[in-house]
């Protein structure tokens, strides 16, 4: 019994929790509070990605649209019609995912190239609309989001904050809220995996029509892990729009969304963890290069093609699989 777990997803999240909580042991000041804050949240909009890439093998060019949606869903909720913090991030989470399913419901009937490129075209219209309704969203200005409020205390990353008797500064309450909100969503996607529904999604990155003879209702389930990624996104978003108090049609460009995809591919295609740690390492890699100046952007494109080179399934499979080999 003991064995199994061990050799379970679940153990990987119960040493992701681990690792996360032994974080604030290795945080000198504030910056690093905030480097680990947005990759946390980055994080959850990938995990969310991966089901969908990864898993079901959909490519999506234009996911950071509903990342944005999530964002600007809060500040105009909070900002035009007075709704606080935390209803309007559920009310906001609820759009996404009608806007998710009411955009999937055509699209998600084109397979590789047709697809990507429908979904490309969503996040064109998002950074377009997000330029022009200058009344709701303050244009290429970009527009305020107030403190998200939590247990009745507004979450300032200036403020400082009691808790079991400890006093604890604001960026440190943001970073424990963003890596619960992370292990929740890894947490949610191992069960989606180990559940009928997964099985049904690594049918469908094999073969569509292999999928539909044993009986799987494609649409559907293609349908289904659509909406439930960009719900991913639009919590990271709207959890990054309060955290950064204020947000910019850059949100929902075409550059965000590659990069999404690009730390989905990096970590390991169908594998959750492998999103974490692709994720943690592109947001790390510009941190040790901002010296270099003008060939920073040139080591950083030269790393990943080195690593897309030779680790072709991704860091965390191929290393897996190099443990499993070398065990055999």
């Amino acid at each position: 019994m003991q064995q199994r777990f061990l050799s379970s997803p679940y153990a990987g999240w119960l040493l992701l929790a681990v690792i996360m909580a032994l974080m604030p042991l290795l945080v000198l000041n504030d910056y690093y509070y905030d480097v680990l804050t947005r990759i946390c949240l980055t994080a959850t909009a990938v995990v969310g990605l991966n089901l969908l890439v990864g898993y079901a093998g959909q490519v999506s060019l234009g996911h950071a649209a509903f990342y944005a949606i999530g964002a600007y869903g809060c500040a105009i909720l909070t900002g035009h019609y007075g709704v606080t913090p935390v209803p309007a991030l559920i009310l906001t989470a609820v759009g996404v995912g009608g806007a998710a399913w009411l955009v999937g419901r055509p699209i998600l009937h084109l397979r590789g190239l047709y697809l990507a490129v429908a979904t490309l075209g969503l996040g064109v219209i998002a950074t377009i609309v997000l330029n022009t309704e200058t009344a709701f969203t303050g244009g290429p200005d970009g527009t305020g989001l107030p403190p998200l409020a939590v247990l009745g205390h507004e979450l300032s990353v200036f403020g400082e904050y009691q808790l079991f008797g400890l006093t604890i500064s604001g960026m440190a309450a943001w970073y424990a809220l963003a890596a619960v909100t992370l292990l929740i969503a890894v947490l949610l996607a191992l069960n989606i995996i180990d559940s009928p529904m997964g099985r049904a999604l690594r049918a469908l990155r094999g073969s569509e029509i292999a999928a539909q003879v044993t009986g799987v209702d494609i649409a559907q389930f293609k349908l289904k892990v659509f909406v439930i990624s960009a719900v991913y996104a639009g919590v990271a978003g709207s959890l990054y729009g309060y955290y950064s108090g204020f947000i910019t049609p850059g949100l929902a460009s075409f550059e965000h969304s590659v990069e999404l995809i690009i730390m989905v591919v990096l970590g390991g295609m169908a594998s959750v963890f492998g999103g974490v740690i692709g994720t943690t390492i592109l947001l790390l890699i510009p941190q040790f290069l901002t010296g270099l100046q003008e060939l920073e952007m040139v080591l950083y494109g030269a790393i990943l093609m080195v690593v897309m080179i030779f680790l072709p399934r991704g860091l965390l499979p191929t290393l897996l699989h190099l443990l499993r080999r070398g065990e055999a």
